[in-house]
């Protein structure tokens, strides 16, 4: 060894692995946590000194995120312990001074041996084990068991529980796209990378299955491989029963395999505890390139073909080691999907897929096995122990997370070198930097397709999402295909759709494609404003000039889900189209709810969610209402009740009626309006307490705010809403439309001198209506005037 080495310089001493498969007659069903025990020891005994002194010498257990915990909500169906770290600990026998739970992604086993080699560098820890498990092929076997086991176990000590780690990686936009799972977004990427290559689809799908023929021989020869079967390049492309076809171009056999038990651990410590603890130096591995970098967005990536921020980790990682990919022994780069290796290791490092040394030492993630977020332990460990055979070569592990949004690259080599710190977050500055396209959320016109994909069911059915530009500005946006729209679908599944010009439109639903405006006109025909004879969710009743809207679901608490809100939008467009209509009033059903918001018990059963296009309650997202709007509120108007009361230009409550926001009491924010009306309704501070404490407020408390225009008698607001309503039909509908019409014009002008001084055309209009001369007459005449809403 150096003996100029700083004695704090970290050094990998021991790796291990462990697996099991339910094929075998040695399968035990063991948890999580007893695969990476079991992991845990082969890495205390591979250290070549006692395992239980080494054990006991550990003060920091940092443990990966199993893929059951990756997601807020997700079921443990076998339970789960809750402190991993300290559960692995207890049973190899230490009593580490810190346990941390990483975040979710493929890149953490990595991003944790870079970490900690730099906390062992800094004097912060000087014993670390990584460690990290999969036991999902277990939990889908013994599930549904008679005498299925329980996982759950509790664990005293503290946790740093570094929580989910998915800032960017998902919003409700692309949910509502279809974006949901990684097959979907990673075909997204395959396919931009086609088109810009200018390969057929045949010739893509070769390319694919040359790629990663030569990973299923690693995986065949590996004793914890998940599917040790040997391929040929056709195998894995041509679409059969058992390799069907899951979102184009991937078929099963090239996507990550996510059924596992698996368990990896890496050993990290000071020159001085190794040399303390009689670790041999043969067994030493130094780290000397690291990088961990994180890509923009999905939308906000310039080119949707490659991912910058991997190449960039995985070149600066290189040019810390002072080594070029001709000097590396061995690689493993994340395997999820073709697409990250091709970016990575063909288009960024210019390897080629028939390299003789292999891209990776493990199998990769679709035949060694690896869904969820420690497969790079594993790559990690056969690479330190490839490092040891070769003394003095070098290895590279990359390793992803995300939809191509994270990566986090090592060089090991037993050759000596002293820690340095990488230049990652100036490197992260200039990716940041890169130009991103707009984004548009309501994508309306002629389009062309950047990239797409086509998913495909089991039961055969299939659906295109696509991301596109619009002709007109450029701006970018997610769309679907209509479920039976079979021409969209043709020229999604043959040729060449990318660059490919389709119309786009918006719906409450997300936005959809078609292959041109008269097709989309024929599946989304314009909706002609008319009532029904009878609504689901509703009563409706005509009253003269005045339209009475009554939410009848009584036994929700007039709570609204997606159905009840598209029938209100659909009766206020009626509503504001009808001329013979001059007022409507809004109430609930029954006597103890105007509206309880949005149906929260139909959302947690998995319904898909929607608003219409007029927003929650068809109200609160239309450009103006220009026509009176009473609500009538009896009893509770909680959330999305209180937000639809904010819409409205007249509330009439009863005594029992209470007002409040509660969102943020299950999670969410007032997000259909409340969050902009109440502040500039209600008293800044009063508007604070009831936004972030949900606190409610009573009928008499609402009038004195002036959030309330009149009280009525317990079970009493519709009567009082009508008498509303005839005080404004005594007066002329012109006037009151025009009114509200200023009113909306001159909102947005701070300046009131500016703001009187407006010109409004509606003015125009009114000086020349019959109503307005007809109000003159009549004043003169001494006689009630007639009028004649025009």
């Amino acid at each position: 060894m150096n003996d100029d080495l700083d004695p704090r310089t970290p050094v990998v001493i021991g790796v291990g692995q462990f697996s099991e498969r339910i094929d075998r007659p040695d399968y035990r069903g063991l948890s999580p946590v007893e695969l990476a025990a079991a992991a845990a020891e082969a890495a205390l005994v591979d250290s070549g000194a006692d395992p239980a002194v080494v054990a006991e010498a550990l003060d920091t257990v940092a443990g990966v995120r199993q893929t059951e915990i990756s997601l807020p909500g997700l079921p443990t169906t076998l339970g789960r312990s809750d402190n991993f770290p300290r559960s692995v600990a207890d049973r190899v026998g230490a009593a580490p001074r810190r346990a941390v739970l990483e975040v979710g992604g493929g890149q953490s086993p990595q991003h944790l041996v870079n970490e900690f080699a730099g906390e062992i560098a800094g004097g912060r820890a000087e014993a670390v084990l990584l460690v990290g498990a999969e036991a999902t092929s277990t939990t889908r076997h013994l599930s549904a068991a008679a005498d299925k086991p329980d996982f759950s176990e509790h664990v005293d000590g503290d946790l740093e529980d570094r929580g989910y780690g998915l800032s960017g990686a998902r919003s409700s936009y692309a949910v509502d796209h279809g974006l949901t799972g990684a097959p979907v977004l990673y075909a997204l990427f395959e396919n931009a990378r086609r088109a810009r290559l200018g390969s057929s689809r045949a010739e893509y799908a070769r390319s694919m299955g040359e790629l990663f023929a030569p990973f299923t021989r690693v995986a065949a020869r590996n004793p914890h491989a998940s599917a040790p079967i040997e391929r040929t390049a056709a195998e894995l492309v041509v679409p059969t029963e058992a390799n069907r076809l899951i979102a184009y171009p991937y078929t099963r056999y090239v996507v990550a395999r996510e059924k596992v038990n698996q368990a990896a651990a890496v050993l990290i410590t000071s020159i001085t505890t190794a040399l303390a603890l009689g670790v041999p130096q043969e067994k030493w591995v130094f780290l000397h390139g690291h990088a961990d970098l994180r890509e923009r967005n999905l939308l906000d990536r310039a080119d949707l073909s490659e991912s910058p921020a991997s190449v960039s980790a995985a070149r600066h990682a290189l040019e810390m080691a002072g080594v070029g990919v001709d000097d590396l022994a061995t690689f493993d780069f994340y395997s999820c999907f073709p697409i990250a290796v091709f970016n990575t290791a063909i288009d960024g490092l210019g390897l080629a897929a028939e390299d003789p040394r292999g891209l990776t030492v493990t199998g990769g993630l679709p035949f060694f096995g690896g869904a969820g977020n420690n497969y790079a332990m594993h790559a990690i460990a056969e690479t330190v122990q490839r490092a040891r055979t070769a003394p003095g070569s070098f290895g590279f592990v990359g390793a992803n997370g995300g939809a191509l949004s994270k990566y986090s690259a090592g060089v090991y080599s037993t050759r000596p070198v002293p820690w340095r710190a990488d230049d990652s977050t100036s490197l992260q500055q200039q990716i940041d930097r890169l130009p991103a396209p707009a984004q548009v959320l309501r994508a309306n016109g002629w389009a062309t397709i950047e990239t797409y994909t086509v998913t495909y069911d089991r039961d055969g059915s299939r659906a295109g999402v696509v991301v596109g530009r619009l002709e007109h500005d450029g701006g970018r946006f997610l769309a679907q295909t209509c479920s039976d729209d079979e021409e969209v679908l043709e020229m999604l599944s043959s040729g060449e759709p990318i660059g490919q010009r389709v119309f786009a439109k918006w719906t409450p639903r997300g936005n959809r494609i078609a292959v041109s405006d008269v097709r989309m006109s024929h599946l989304y025909p314009a909706r002609v404003p008319a009532f029904r004879e009878h609504y689901e969710h509703l009563t409706v009743r005509r009253d003269g000039r005045v339209l009475e809207i009554v939410i009848n679901r009584p036994d929700q608490r007039n709570a609204l889900h997606p159905p009840a809100n598209d029938e209100l939008d659909e009766v206020f467009d009626a509503f504001f189209a009808d001329p013979g209509l001059w007022v409507a009033i809004l109430t609930g059903a029954g006597d103890k709810a105007f509206c309880a918001g949005n149906d929260l018990r139909w959302q947690a059963r998995g319904n898909r969610v929607w608003v219409p296009e007029g927003g929650f309650g068809g109200l609160t997202d239309r450009p103006s209402l220009p026509k009176p709007v009473i609500a009538a509120v009896n009893g509770f108007a909680m959330g999305g009740g209180t937000e639809i009361a904010l819409t409205c230009h007249l509330v009439v409550a009863d005594v029992t009626a209470t007002f409040a926001l509660t969102e943020v009491k299950v999670g969410l924010i007032a997000g259909m309006g409340g969050l902009i009306r109440l502040p500039r309704m209600a008293p800044t501070k009063l508007a604070n307490e009831m936004i972030l404490t949900g606190r409610r407020l009573g009928a008499q408390e609402a009038l004195s705010h002036g959030l309330v225009n009149r009280i009525a008698p317990a079970g009493g607001a519709l009567a009082a809403a009508r008498e509303l309503a005839a005080e404004i039909l005594a007066v002329s509908p012109t006037s009151v439309r025009v009114s509200l019409q200023v009113m909306q014009e001159t909102q947005a002008i701070a300046d009131i001198r500016a703001a009187v001084q407006h010109r409004s055309a509606a003015v125009d209009e009114l000086l020349v209506s019959e109503d307005m001369i007809e109000g003159v007459q009549a004043f003169a005449e001494k006689r009630e005037p007639r009028w004649r809403n025009r």
